[in-house]
């Protein structure tokens, strides 16, 4: 049983402000309208759902917004091919296959930049909200400690079989069949835009596609959201 200390530190911890924001994929801007809107401040705790870098005008100075904010974020597939280039090149083994836009961030991160990306765990969970932050999906019945890694940064879909997928057309949106009981919140499917299923929230919104930058609030529940200054980039299907 909980003990009545324990249960008003609990109380305690979910009156504070979750700021739970979508893929912001270099659009420093944005991300800083977006925080003058919602009237972020030091009490907040701001929360990212991973994908800072790539594709977007600005992605060494959106990590340096996030670690100034004293910030948390899950690890996204865009931030961990960065760090493969960083952990290649460390090793002197031969890069791999990498984009040009990771290619450029990786140019461009300083050194506390990439000791905080490294420390980006694949999930965070959040038990005084009875949340979980993923960046994109979890497979339903297995513990978080048992997911894939790549299930966890690149899912979109379950296939017929049960198995995750980061193509829409393979299978039905994990999210929507989702049963919990714990709530998840995500990102990455721009494609899919807004998602608010019994369990889970999506709120990669598509800002550097030149749509809107969103945040979650908890406990409130509400949804903020941003207009992108331009489509910094085309989207991908």
């Amino acid at each position: 049983m909980m003990r009545r200390s324990e249960h008003i530190l609990r109380m305690a911890a979910s009156a504070v402000r979750h700021v739970f924001i979508g893929d912001v994929h270099g659009c420093l801007d944005e991300l800083n309208a977006l925080l003058r809107k919602v009237g972020v401040t030091r009490d907040d705790r701001v929360v990212f759902v991973g994908d800072l870098v790539a594709k977007g005008p600005d992605s060494a100075g959106v990590v340096a917004r996030a670690r100034e904010l004293n910030s948390v974020c899950v690890r996204g597939n865009h931030d961990e091919a960065v760090l493969r280039i960083r952990r290649a090149r460390q090793q002197g083994s031969d890069l791999p296959r990498a984009k040009k836009t990771h290619l450029r961030v990786a140019e461009r991160l300083r050194e506390p930049d990439w000791r905080w990306l490294e420390t980006l765990p694949l999930y965070l969970h959040f038990p005084e909200l009875d949340r979980i932050v993923v960046h994109a999906g979890v497979v339903p019945g297995k513990p978080l400690e048992k997911q894939h890694p790549e299930d966890l940064m690149t899912m979109r879909t379950l296939r017929p079989e049960g198995t995750g997928s980061p193509r829409l057309e393979d299978g039905t949106l994990w999210a929507r069949s989702y049963p919990g009981p714990t709530q998840v919140i995500f990102g990455h499917d721009a494609i899919s835009g807004l998602q608010r299923h019994p369990f889970a929230t999506g709120i990669d919104t598509g800002c550097v596609y030149g749509r809107e930058l969103t945040a979650l609030i908890l406990p409130s529940n509400e949804l903020v959201s941003v207009t992108a200054r331009r489509a910094y980039r085309e989207l991908d299907r």
